[in-house]
This record gives structure tokens, C-alpha cells and sequence, in this order.
């Protein structure tokens, strides 16, 4: 067999001269896509369960969601490892898989018993959820949203957040190989109700009332339709609320003598914000928004940061007058150090 091919190497040298010419630019190529990081992700097979309750105790979370979750997922084949804590209005399960077990294969046994999870949950509590496809080391990339100097008066940390969930995140997340957008520092934005609770009182109004305008008052709605000759024309009705004033004109209920009571009647509508636990600030200038890329597991990081920089140049150019994207953090920075001390030693 070997004089064989020795035989016909002589023989074509051209065909041999061609192949080896083939084999060393797909060689070359290949090398390029060489999945190189400055760290190893040695992160093992696993899945994460995390589920929100704000209202409830530690010991609760660990009796009512930890547990019934636990059990359900217990008899997963190629399960080797289950790991939780429970804090307040946290619950965190950590499933380990064999490596030989697909991930993706892994979430989809998880979440066909999420599904049947979910009729022991607390009333109030939303459905468990599965964290990113992603690892411990997966943040390849950071980066703040700040103003540029002079419109500091005009972006507040409230409006720097919003930009950075509502335009920045959205269009990040849209990248190859980007598993989940983190989201830090500014204030959430929410639409708050103060409720005064002498004016409830005095109308005879619970809060289970204002919950119950607000919800029943905050949807659309279709109907049928009218034919009008060989045209139909659909009925619906729009009642999502769009500012603070549709806030201010829902109806709770009628007084006794037939005055509508609105919720601006018995409460103070306004901007706030969600709790905070902390802050991102820059350079000693005041607070930013920020976020942090979380990599798919297994991905290429020098090739998901340059997609990443790439759609990071098209959203600035969306961004208002006066608000910047700035990184702070870049992986490719340190892994081309690691490669030239490698090269080097």
C-alpha cells in the first residue's frame, strides 16, 4: 500500500504540489478560527434555575420554590451534581450535567419541568426562568453609557438606564455569539402610584380597588366587525396605558352619588425608580449606566467582540446628541498579551 502511494506521488507531481498547496491554505484558515482566549473557560456542563419573589423570606423561599424545584429536576439522566441557596426573595439552583450532555439538550429537560413547577409556586410568583447559555467566564466585554461634558443636566442616571435597556441592550443582543446583555448603575424607571391613604378612607376604596383599575384599565381589547358592503371593518378598542395623565383619569369606582372617582382622586401619579443596591460611577463625574456582554459558552471570543464592536459603531450613530458608548473593558486586549508572551517565551 505504501509503495503505492509513493508510486503515484512520483508520478503526479502536480496533483500532489496542488493538494499540498490546498491542505496549507486550509490550514492557514483554520488557524485563524481558533477559538484562543488569555482564559480557559473551565467552567462545568451546567444549568442555572433563578426565580424572584421581593415579598418572601429566605426560610419561605427555601420551603415553597428551592424545594419543588429541586424535586422536579432530581431525575434528569446525566445529572451529577445539584447545588442551591435561597435569600431573601432569591432562589438560585445550580444543575451540573456530564460533559458528554448537549446543553442545549440539558435546559430543554429543565424546562419541560419548569412547566410543571409551576402550579406549586406561591400565588404571585412568575415562572421560574433559566439563566443565560453562558459561564462564570463569560464577560468578554464591558462598557458604560454616559453624557458627554455639558449635557450632564441633560441625561440623568433615570434616562441613562432607559437608554441602556431600551436601545443599547436590544440591538447587543441581536449579535452572534453574545448569550445576554447585563444591565448596571442607573436608576429603573418606573411609573409610581402613591396611594394616600386618608383619601382612601374617606371614599371607602381599598388598594385592592386601585389594583384592580389599573389592571382591567391597561389593556385592548377586539371585538367583531361590521360588514359594509364587500369591506369589513374590525372593531377593537385601544386602553393601553401611554402617559401619567391615562394614569391620572382611570376610574376606581362611583361614589354614592354617581361622581366618578379617578385614581388622581385618591393618589399622587408620578416618575420613580426601582429599589437600588448600588451604583456605577465614572472617574470621579457622577453616576453612568453600564452593561457587561455575556458570551455564548463555548464561543470565540475575539470573533464575538469584533461583531460586538462592530454593531456598537451603528448604535452610537442612534444614540441622542450628547450621550456616549464608551468600553472599559475588552477581552481581545488581554488575550493578544497572552498570545505575544506566549510568542515571546
Amino acid at each position: 500500500m505504501l509503495n503505492r502511494i509513493i508510486q503515484f506521488s512520483v508520478a503526479n507531481k502536480l496533483i500532489i504540489a496542488l493538494f499540498v498547496v490546498a491542505l496549507i491554505g486550509y490550514g492557514s484558515y483554520q488557524v485563524t478560527r481558533l477559538p484562543i482566549d488569555a482564559v480557559p473557560d473551565i467552567t462545568n456542563n451546567q444549568v442555572q434555575v433563578i426565580a424572584v419573589a421581593p415579598a418572601m423570606g429566605a426560610t419561605d423561599i427555601e420551603r415553597l420554590i428551592t424545594y419543588p424545584i429541586e424535586q422536579a429536576n432530581a431525575n434528569i439522566p446525566g445529572l451529577i451534581e445539584m447545588r442551591s441557596f435561597s435569600r431573601f426573595g432569591l432562589s438560585v439552583v445550580t444543575l451540573v450535567f456530564n460533559d458528554d450532555v448537549d446543553v442545549y439538550w440539558a435546559r430543554q429537560q429543565v424546562g419541560e419541568r419548569l412547566v410543571k413547577v409551576q402550579p406549586l409556586m406561591p400565588p404571585g410568583v412568575a415562572l421560574p426562568e433559566m439563566g443565560p447559555v453562558t459561564t462564570g467566564l463569560g464577560e468578554i466585554y464591558q462598557y458604560v453609557v454616559r453624557p458627554e461634558k455639558g449635557y450632564e443636566n441633560k441625561y440623568d442616571a433615570t434616562e441613562l438606564r432607559t437608554i441602556q435597556d431600551w436601545v443599547v441592550r436590544k440591538q447587543l443582543l441581536g449579535v452572534p455569539g453574545v448569550a445576554d446583555i447585563s444591565s448596571f448603575g442607573g436608576k429603573l424607571k418606573q411609573y409610581e402610584i402613591a396611594v394616600n391613604p386618608d383619601m382612601l378612607k374617606s371614599y371607602g376604596v381599598t388598594i385592592a380597588d386601585i389594583f384592580a383599575a389599573l389592571e382591567n384599565n391597561n389593556q385592548n381589547t377586539g371585538g367583531a366587525y361590521i360588514e359594509k358592503g364587500p369591506m369589513v371593518q374590525y372593531i377593537r378598542t385601544e386602553g393601553l396605558v401611554g402617559s401619567l395623565a391615562d394614569i391620572e383619569n382611570i376610574q376606581v369606582k362611583s361614589t354614592a352619588n354617581g361622581t366618578p372617582l379617578f385614581i388622581r382622586d385618591v393618589a399622587r401619579v408620578g416618575f420613580g425608580n426601582a429599589t437600588r443596591y448600588g451604583a456605577l460611577c465614572y472617574n470621579d463625574v457622577g453616576e453612568v449606566a453600564g452593561g457587561v456582554v455575556m458570551m455564548v459558552k463555548g464561543g470565540n471570543s475575539s470573533s464575538v467582540i469584533k461583531d460586538v464592536k462592530a454593531r456598537i459603531a451603528i448604535i452610537q450613530k442612534d444614540l441622542p446628541k450628547g450621550v456616549v458608548l464608551e468600553p472599559f473593558l475588552d477581552r481581545t486586549k488581554m488575550v493578544n498579551n497572552a498570545i505575544g508572551t506566549v510568542e515571546k517565551t
